[in-house]
């Protein structure tokens, strides 16, 4: 899929996620019913609209360029055969409906990886353990950008060490802030499973951070 529309006025390729000012008056769902018609361009307008969404999405859980564009080619692929079921149903949103895709796609994925054996660039080291124990026994003061980047990378490596669903759900509930109602729509769990794994998958976090501390 290409991710550059054309812009036959200047000659050159749009920037990414470039809206024409005619595409904008053009709301998602006539997009869709425009696409599931055959209009390329239509699904294409959908594409340039949403990918940075997905691409974030993608990022929270890989770090590799490669995974992230085959999660955002994956989702928006998927959406493009579904789009019937978009049109047909309840959906009044694209926007949440291709961000359902792509947590489907990352957990999908998540649970492909889990199924290899851990590398080693996964393994925590001395130092990186040290830093946590005195980041959790300071006050939270004197962060800087290369703090920041040690506790991605440790945030990263500790969700790596947890099943594929409960790296989801607290990727979804604490760094995306979606609220249980959200979650149990987007996963099809009912309200009372999504409570019981938000409890079982801090209480499986906590597990991990001990084994450091």
């Amino acid at each position: 899929m290409d991710e550059q529309a054309d812009n036959s006025d200047l000659g050159a390729p749009d920037p990414p996620g470039h809206t024409s000012s005619a595409a904008a008056d053009v709301t998602d769902v006539e997009l869709v019913a425009r696409a599931g018609a055959g209009d390329a361009d239509a699904f294409e307008e959908l594409f340039n609209r949403h990918r940075r969404r997905v691409s974030l999405i993608a990022g929270r859980f890989f770090r590799q360029r490669e995974q992230i564009e085959e999660i955002v080619q994956e989702s928006f692929m998927k959406a493009y055969f579904a789009l019937p079921d978009f049109a047909n149903g309840q959906e009044n949103s694209f926007a949440s409906w291709i961000a359902r895709i792509a947590f489907n796609a990352c957990y999908d994925e998540l649970r492909r990886l889990k199924r290899r054996p851990e590398s080693a660039g996964d393994d925590i080291s001395e130092e990186e353990a040290a830093w946590l124990q005195a980041q959790l026994r300071a006050d939270g003061a004197g962060a800087d950008v290369e703090a920041a980047t040690i506790a991605r990378d440790l945030a990263d490596k500790l969700l790596a060490r947890l099943s594929p669903e409960d790296r989801l759900l607290l990727v979804m509930l604490e760094v995306e802030g979606m609220s249980v109602a959200e979650i149990s729509e987007s996963n099809s769990w009912s309200i009372s499973k999504v409570k019981v794994r938000a409890h079982r998958a801090r209480a499986a976090l906590r597990r991990v951070l001990e084994r450091f501390v």
